[in-house]
């Protein structure tokens, strides 16, 4: 049975902030969810999503809705006390020891921070610094991104195959040109993902597998189906749903990806992106949480993920190393292809844009037409990338400024972890093996365990001789 079996707090606050926001865990879209983006641990939802008030408060959008309802938000937040169950959640933190504490208070204080913005929005408290918000959610101040070392070697991997390169605006055409000539075709979408799927399980199972525990080698990786949805404001949303169980009342450990139909993204950029949402990324990531749970190794605060947080921040580094680990190298320039090198450069640096809108749109305030032409130029994104990531991600109160950075941050972290760190005590670590994890707590998953301290004067035999004792006793 799971370690812990109920967890009232940390259940509603996180579902109180959601239903805040205008999210559904329960809804099968991603275009419903927002902040909870699972619920598979089988427990009863609590009163903070299955409050008369709170369906209300979902229909009309929450607090970022067009038109906000304040009478639906005040009479959600007079029968469910949200403050108060983050306050709870934070205090459970502080007084459970090890990861477990440590990953509850860093959630707390996330939370925190999302139910400050509510309050800045509806006028009822100050504007929430910006830094703040950044660094509750990576662990780490803001900071502009730095895409030069990146642009660059694109530069020179397209210079090698023809292009000329030479000047900005050469650049920016030729990737638009070498993009176009490798389009994903539309219609081919679901083929084309069951192609790289299976690639790159087996880049899995060479790589990563051997590393995880045996009991969760069987775990399936990579069951997903993929939907194309119309004129979505993102580039795709993955749903772990995890609550479909066989006869014996196991998990099927099953999830959707809904792409947006418009997207402009070439084969090798696909191959990162199926890598970062399916396998080992996110639904790897989620299924193995899922299966530690039920094996009674991870309480239930894995079991709802939940953006916008550190725990968020490391998942989204995972899934962008993800290409590297299905390759079993920790450098782009060691994948074996060139063209997947420009792929993977350049779905890398649409996460260093991530951060720069962020960046450009909240620190220095800067308008969307400027933020985008910047994303375009320097980051060399697809139009429909840059309107996005300057618009509809950027501005966005909330995403704006906790979870945009989180890509950058939890990039760089994993990546340094895995430079650091062998394979065989990371790659555990990464996927929560150790113990409930985010982008902070991990340096204490793997921080090295103290050495045993000898009694003076006392040799190897004369230790294994009082061992011997003891045993006999």
């Amino acid at each position: 049975m799971p370690a812990k079996r109920s967890a009232p707090n940390a259940a509603n606050a996180i579902l109180g902030i959601d239903t805040l926001w205008g999210g559904d865990v329960m809804n099968p879209s991603g275009t419903g969810r927002f902040i909870a983006d699972s619920w598979f641990s089988d427990e009863k939802l609590p009163p903070a999503y299955t409050h008369p008030a709170a369906a209300r408060l979902r229909e009309t959008g929450g607090v970022a809705a067009k038109e906000p309802d304040a009478a639906a938000i005040d009479a959600y937040l007079a029968a469910v006390d949200v403050p108060g169950a983050v306050a709870r959640m934070a205090e459970e933190g502080r007084r459970t020891p090890g990861l477990h504490g440590a990953y509850l208070a860093g959630e707390a204080e996330c939370l925190g921070v999302m139910w400050e913005l509510v309050q800045e929005l509806r006028g009822r408290g100050p504007r929430v610094p910006y830094e703040r918000c950044v660094v509750a959610s990576t662990g780490r101040p803001p900071e502009p991104s730095r895409p030069e070392a990146k642009r660059a070697r694109v530069a020179e991997l397209l210079g090698k195959a023809g292009h000329a390169t030479g000047t900005p605006a050469g650049l920016l055409a030729a990737v638009d040109a070498w993009r176009a000539a490798r389009l994903v075709p539309r219609k081919s979408i679901r083929q084309l993902a069951g192609a790289f799927i299976a690639e790159l399980e087996e880049g899995t199972r060479r790589h990563v597998v051997p590393h995880l525990p045996a009991s969760l080698r069987g775990v399936p990786r990579a069951n997903i189906e993929f939907l194309p949805i119309e004129d979505a404001w993102f580039s795709g949303s993955m749903n772990y749903v995890g609550r479909a169980r066989d006869r014996d009342g196991s998990p099927r450990y099953e999830a959707t990806y809904e792409i947006n139909a418009s997207l402009q993204i070439s084969v090798p950029e696909f191959a990162q992106l199926v890598s970062h949402e399916v396998v080992p990324g996110h639904v790897t990531n989620f299924a193995l949480i899922q299966g530690l749970y039920v094996r009674g190794k991870l309480p239930f605060e894995a079991t709802v993920l939940t953006m916008n947080t550190r725990g968020a921040a490391l998942s989204e580094g995972l899934a962008n190393n993800a290409i590297l680990m299905a390759h079993g190298v920790t450098e782009v320039e060691e994948l074996p292809d060139e063209d997947l090198q420009i792929g993977t450069l350049l779905a890398l640096l649409q996460d260093d844009a991530k951060n720069q809108s962020s960046w450009l749109t909240w620190k220095e305030e800067r308008p969307q037409a400027e933020v985008a032409a910047v994303l375009r130029n320097e980051y060399l994104c697809s139009e429909e990338r840059a309107d996005k990531l300057s618009g509809a991600w950027g501005r966005h109160p909330l995403l704006g400024r906790m979870y945009l950075p989180a890509y950058r941050a939890g990039t760089e972290k994993v990546a340094e972890l895995r430079r650091r760190h062998p394979p065989e005590r990371v790659i555990p670590a990464l996927y929560c093996c150790a113990g409930l994890v985010d982008v902070v707590t991990i340096d204490q998953a793997l921080a090295p365990a103290p050495a045993r301290r000898s009694r003076p004067g006392r040799t190897p035999a004369k230790r294994r001789k009082a061992a011997g004792t003891r045993r006999r006793r």
